[in-house]
């Protein structure tokens, strides 16, 4: 897949009103030209196919997820391809020789 032009961006944002093991969070990814985007990660065995995003008229592509507490890594599947390409996320090197996106719940 040749590299989106768009840029990418992630908002984590956390639901603090209960002292609760689990937080409510928002993960978005901007790529008007997609045609499909799943997340995948730790918290979904990597299925590339269960957690889909919601695309607005402006190209965003969202998701809200009630994950655990802790750090969890994850990646975007885009037109059935993963992709790595977040600025400004924290990344982590895998064991296949990519990128996995990082977001720590608090």
């Amino acid at each position: 897949m040749p590299m989106m032009e768009a840029a990418k961006k992630i908002k984590a944002t956390a639901n603090d009103t209960e002292n609760t093991a689990a937080r409510d969070v928002e993960l978005t990814f901007y790529s008007p030209q997609a045609k499909k985007v799943c997340i995948a990660g730790d918290f979904n065995n990597w299925n590339t196919k269960s957690m889909p995003l919601k695309r607005d008229r402006n190209g965003v592509w969202r998701i809200k997820l009630r994950l655990p507490r802790g750090r969890h890594e994850y990646k975007y599947f885009v037109d059935g391809e993963w992709d790595q390409n977040v600025p400004g996320g924290e990344c982590v090197q895998n064991a296949f020789g990519t990128k996995n996106c990082v977001m720590n719940i608090q």
